[in-house]
């Protein structure tokens, strides 16, 4: 048993692709779910008699899928670039302040994201290595549609930071990640021509601004 057991720990110890991380280029993909959020300033202001205050009171799980291009820049380095296209909604609930009626928007949204990140790698040990990510993004909404109760811009900016762990397996890399996306803009599309009942423009002049949140898993095989 104990001569078993010796064995068995050696093998654990066995690298996998012990020189994957001194590639220079390569690529990958990744899967994923997201839950999609709005920082929501209300305006307070009062339209005929009526004063709605807005909320998002709970979350719907969306699905994500891109690609991976990552560079090798030094052993602890990578900047990568992770196009990814993000399907999902939001539920946006108003309430009048007085009768305490209420009111449902249910935005949908396609986001195709353009991140370019740097990822911070800590030592490997054995077949798993942490590491932390953190850059810039950019994104379309490609699912947006008009002559709804709020409306979205068609583009957004912002921020993101995660965290992850490299899984060394015999043929690829198996990367569970964590992000948080913070947008920096106002994405609240306040000019509605586009209404054809106008009694909705209450909706949005309700809300004087509208910035983005995302908390996104994903699994990155490489």
């Amino acid at each position: 048993m104990l001569s078993s057991l010796s064995v068995f720990a050696q093998k654990e110890r066995v690298k996998n692709q012990p020189y994957a991380d001194m590639k220079w280029f390569h690529l990958g993909f990744h899967v994923g779910l997201h839950a999609q959020d709005l920082i929501l300033t209300n305006s307070g202001v009062t339209a005929d008699g009526e004063t709605w205050f807005a909320e998002i009171p709970s979350y719907s799980p969306g699905f994500s899928v891109g690609v991976i291009g990552d560079m090798y820049l030094n052993p602890y380095f990578n900047l990568r670039v992770t196009p990814t296209v993000h399907f999902g909604e939001k539920l946006v609930v108003f309430r009048e302040q007085t009768t305490g009626d209420r009111y449902e928007a249910n935005l949908r949204s396609t986001y195709l994201t353009f991140p370019i990140d740097i990822k911070y790698s800590a030592l490997r040990l054995n077949n798993y290595r942490p590491y932390l990510i953190g850059g810039v993004y950019g994104a379309l909404d490609m699912g947006r549609k008009k002559g709804n109760a709020l409306l979205l811009k068609g583009a957004d900016f912002g921020l993101e930071v995660g965290i992850g762990c490299d899984i060394y397996l015999p043929f690829f890399k198996l990367c569970p990640e964590l992000k948080f996306c913070f947008g920096l803009v106002d994405v609240l599309q306040k000019d509605r021509s586009d209404l054809i009942d106008k009694e909705l423009m209450k909706y949005t002049d309700a809300l004087s601004k509208a910035t983005s949140r995302m908390v996104v898993l994903t699994f990155n095989f490489e």
